[in-house]
């Protein structure tokens, strides 16, 4: 049976491809698509296993060939948090205009050579709590992050209506737990945006001044690890 990842297109104007994170679908986006659609032909992706995608088996490499199947020709692209790491990925595969990344970074854990990540034992107390009730765990990350009812009721909504397969869950956290894509990022040659959350719990707010080192422009906004939530959020 052919597998089918999930795709929605609205808007006018230059092609923006939105990625989300781990345990979510493109629903998440909704607000920014509000935002945008008047600006950018926006294409929303659901990834592999997560909101209306089917299962794809593999990791970063097989995640990312499916998602390059379907996008538009030299798009913008933008990821949050694991979609960050594929949008990266993908930007090294086939031409990309421009890459935003969103509370994101090319090595979520932290190690020797790299201390702009979290603790690997706090990444796994992370996925732990989240792997025992996913739904449960989701909607409380949400909950953390924005104070808007409205926001919390459609977003918890759209975690309830599409959950995503157990196992794309587990692809999704090997690939947040194992992925390094420092070199990758570092050789690309294309505009590169980076937004991050001063209170990001996932993506410690010190990995600016690693951006910042190699020429990336960074903002740096007063929210959590869901920056496009915020108002002051702007592409």
């Amino acid at each position: 049976m052919l597998k089918m990842l999930y795709s929605n297109t609205i808007g006018k104007g230059k092609d923006l491809v939105l990625l989300h994170g781990w345990g979510f679908n493109s629903a998440l986006f909704n607000q920014l698509i509000e935002q945008y659609k008047n600006q950018y032909r926006i294409t929303t992706i659901d990834l592999p296993g997560h909101g209306k995608s089917d299962n794809v088996d593999g990791g970063l490499e097989q995640w990312s060939e499916e998602i390059i199947k379907i996008l538009p020709q030299n798009p913008i692209l933008l990821g949050w948090s694991l979609g960050g790491l594929l949008a990266i990925n993908i930007a090294n595969k086939v031409p990309v205009s421009e890459l935003i990344l969103v509370a994101s970074t090319p090595k979520f854990v932290q190690s020797n050579d790299w201390q702009y990540g979290i603790k690997q034992a706090n990444f796994k107390q992370f996925s732990d709590t989240l792997q025992l009730n996913p739904s449960k765990g989701l909607k409380r990350f949400v909950s953390l992050q924005t104070r808007d009812k409205s926001q919390l009721k459609s977003l918890n909504q759209s975690i309830d209506q599409y959950p995503a397969s157990m196992q794309s869950l587990n692809q999704g956290l090997t690939i947040l737990l194992s992925s390094d894509l420092i070199n990758q990022l570092s050789c690309l040659s294309l505009p590169i945006k980076v937004i991050l959350g001063r209170k990001d719990t996932l993506v410690p707010m010190q990995i600016e001044q690693w951006y910042l080192a190699k020429n990336i422009s960074v903002q740096l906004l007063n929210t959590g690890h869901l920056p496009f939530l915020d108002k002051e959020f702007s592409l």
